[in-house]
């Protein structure tokens, strides 16, 4: 049997709460995803795979279903510390080749900052993926104008989920996932 996922779904969500663990699982509550058995996988978008909004995909999940996933995911118990979580994605021109996601999990970006990163990540993976030149005597913009002028490469974007530190250091997590059916 062929495990491809067909259809995926990004999600975010963020917990707070004087327990590590249970912010954690704020957080997958959050982001409509706790009532699954998760396995985290590496950072490959399957060709072919629709992406759906999050209440369509998850029309095709049951509680205690496993389901693989792409996950970033930050916490701390800091006061007022800037974190975030950002899945990454970079999908081909051609939707019947593969594409990217990353993770990127960070401290003191903003999820501006963070998103752009994630972004950056797997647009760089799928170009060099691609044959495309990655040129390091040129700087991140002009590699990435070239890239997106090569006409491979159809659309990146991120999901970011960010958050300050609780105030009075109970733990905050923050996660983001691409969460992928069969």
């Amino acid at each position: 049997m062929l495990y491809v996922p067909k259809i995926m779904f990004f999600t975010k969500g963020k917990g707070t709460h004087k327990d590590y663990l249970t912010s954690f699982e704020l957080a997958l509550r959050d982001a409509a995803i706790s009532d699954l058995n998760l396995v985290s996988v590496s950072s490959i978008k399957p060709p072919l795979c629709k992406i759906v909004n999050r209440v369509e995909g998850r029309k095709y999940l049951r509680p205690g279903q496993i389901v693989f996933t792409v996950m970033a995911r930050s916490s701390t118990n800091e006061p007022n510390r800037l974190i975030a979580a950002s899945i990454g994605l970079a999908r081909p021109a051609d939707d019947a080749q593969f594409g990217y996601l990353s993770e990127h999990h960070s401290t003191g970006e903003t999820a501006t900052k963070a998103g752009d990163y994630a972004e950056d990540l797997a647009m760089e993976m799928l170009a060099t993926t691609l044959g495309l030149p990655n040129d390091p005597t040129l700087g991140w913009d002009q590699n990435e104008e070239q890239w997106k002028l090569s006409g491979k490469i159809y659309k990146t974007q991120n999901f970011t989920q960010s958050a300050q530190g609780n105030k009075d250091g109970m733990w905050t997590t923050v996660i983001s996932s691409a969460v992928l059916i069969l």
